[in-house]
């Protein structure tokens, strides 16, 4: 992968100009329905599905709550099953490591597992820079690396190209970095998946070192564990001499069962099948089998930061299974490059905001909302992340964040104020809705009425324009609630007037206080 997010506008910007893409909407719409059928399909198979969620949230948590223990536990485990293991506070020490390690064996080129960790440090750009060539194996990456184009889903990086787009870049590019493809190729699943095959055979068993991330990280034993669903995860773990993992602090699983646990929710989640074609797992170095040194890099590149935040620490729970961005209907039509970063959609506008902090740059910034809160996604979740929650809470930070950072408060920033100036006194409110009253009756005649007989104002100018580009803007409603109680008795008596009900009273208990009900 050659291409880089830095540069992505802000995420209004850029889903606007995703939005303008129609074959981009048509391909998402097409493979997001298609996992989600299938999801729904083997998760309805689980009868206790809810408790599975349960368990999974449970193991993650005390994860969290345990974490130092956990990841000593996990270092002593590595150390003595024969694994070298590497500390790593951001990209840049990670990628130092995993270039070091290369150049020490004299190699110039490395074989990759798809991972989101050495996507998240840039480490394709990192190997470049060193002189050493890093071949994505995995077949979406390979066709976005070939592409040089950017990730744009966790699970299906190329999910916004179809076959025909993924046949031109195989013929025009698989030349320049190795075998290239057949010239008769057409855009047939088998065809493209066999000349992909043949391309990167001679990698596989060239390749003197490979990369890898990891799923889970078993504590108690010191096994990793990647799934995938193409074989070429099995190739790079057991076919080169040196073997290099880098894996995210949070992926530390305490025991087996626990594993177990995650096996089960993971496919399902994420291909929609009942368990993955190959799962992997790989512990230390075993003499005369596999590769016989094994390095593990342990990134932390502010996951600490994250956890340091009661309500945000729950994203550190994510499996990387991409339900949430399958759900979610701002995804289906935006995709992911709109996210800027390598983790799109409702777990990306959590986790990306965490790691790189907010207030900084514009485009993290407005990640919290790319969002409606329709809570799909939390629904789907197999760890039960509450992402609306987190959203709002990271909503919260980064109007704090430029509220503290800016001397000239902002348009949104007196509105508040006033509006809290203005409830916090009854008399205020009063008064404020008195104000409303008569304005929303000026307001009714231009306007206009909305399905169901709401009336609504058009566009709104000034600071409220953009808001109200996008959203009806309700009339003032002619008498407040205080009016109406004060008139109405509090509903005990009943005016058919829009006047304000002050020309005449109807009696809602039938008269039987007078009597005459008999």
């Amino acid at each position: 992968m050659s291409g880089t997010f830095l540069g992505t506008p802000a995420f209004p910007a850029a889903a606007r100009a995703a939005l303008e893409d129609s074959q981009l909407r048509r391909n998402l719409a097409h493979a997001t329905s298609t996992i989600r059928t299938k999801r729904g399909n083997v998760v309805g198979e689980v009868d206790d599905w809810e408790q599975l969620r349960l368990a999974g949230e449970a193991i993650k948590n005390r994860v969290l709550r345990h974490l130092p223990d956990y990841l000593e536990q996990l270092e002593r485990s590595l150390t003595a099953a024969g694994a070298t293991v590497h500390w790593a506070r951001d990209a840049a020490e990670a990628n130092a490591v995993v270039v070091d390690i290369a150049r020490r064996h004299g190699t110039d080129e490395v074989v990759k597992v798809k991972s989101m960790a050495t996507q998240e440090i840039d480490l394709n750009s990192a190997l470049e820079a060193a002189g050493i060539h890093a071949w994505e194996t995995d077949l979406a990456e390979l066709i976005v690396q070939l592409g040089d184009d950017l990730p744009s889903h966790i699970l299906v990086p190329a999910i916004h190209r179809n076959r025909a787009e993924i046949r031109e870049i195989f013929l025009r590019e698989m030349g320049r970095a190795g075998r290239a493809a057949p010239a008769d190729l057409t855009d047939e699943p088998a065809r493209l998946a066999a000349a992909a095959r043949e391309h990167l055979r001679e990698k596989f068993l060239r390749a003197k070192v490979a990369v890898s991330g990891a799923n889970f990280a078993v504590a108690e034993t010191g096994t990793l564990t990647v799934v995938e669903s193409e074989g070429n995860g099995r190739m790079c773990l057991t076919l080169p001499e040196v073997l290099v993992s880098v894996v995210g602090i949070e992926k530390v699983l305490p025991t087996f069962q626990d594993l177990d646990v995650m096996l089960q929710l993971l496919p399902r989640s994420s291909t929609g099948e009942r368990m993955n074609p190959y799962t992997s797992t790989w512990t230390g170095v075993t003499p005369g089998d596999g590769p016989q040194e094994v390095h593990v890099v342990l990134l932390d590149n502010g996951r600490t930061d994250v956890l340091a935040d009661p309500t945000g620490r729950q994203a550190l729970r994510c499996i990387r299974c991409s339900a949430c961005l399958n759900v979610c209907p701002v995804y289906e039509r935006t995709g992911g490059h709109a996210y800027g970063s390598v983790y799109p959609g409702p777990i990306g506008a959590i986790l990306t905001p965490q790691l790189r902090g907010v207030g900084t740059d514009p485009q993290t910034d407005s990640l919290p909302y790319a969002s409606s809160l329709c809570g799909a996604c939390f629904e789907v979740c197999p760890v039960r992340i509450d992402i609306p929650e987190v959203l709002v809470h990271l909503r919260a930070e980064v109007v704090d964040a430029h509220r503290k950072a800016s001397r000239v408060p902002s348009v949104q920033d007196v509105a508040m104020k006033a509006a809290s100036w203005t409830l916090s006194s009854a008399a205020r409110t009063g008064a404020a809705e008195r104000v409303a009253g008569i304005g929303g009756k000026l307001a009714g005649r231009l306007g206009r009425t909305a399905p169901g007989g709401r009336s609504i104002l058009g566009a709104v100018p000034g600071p409220a324009s953009a808001w109200s580009d996008s959203r009806d803007v309700p009339v003032p409603a002619a008498e407040s609630f205080r009016e109406w109680w004060t008139r109405t008795d509090g509903g005990r008596s009943r005016s058919d007037n829009t006047d304000g009900g002050r020309s005449r009273s109807d009696n809602t208990d039938g008269g039987r206080r007078n009597g005459d009900g008999a």
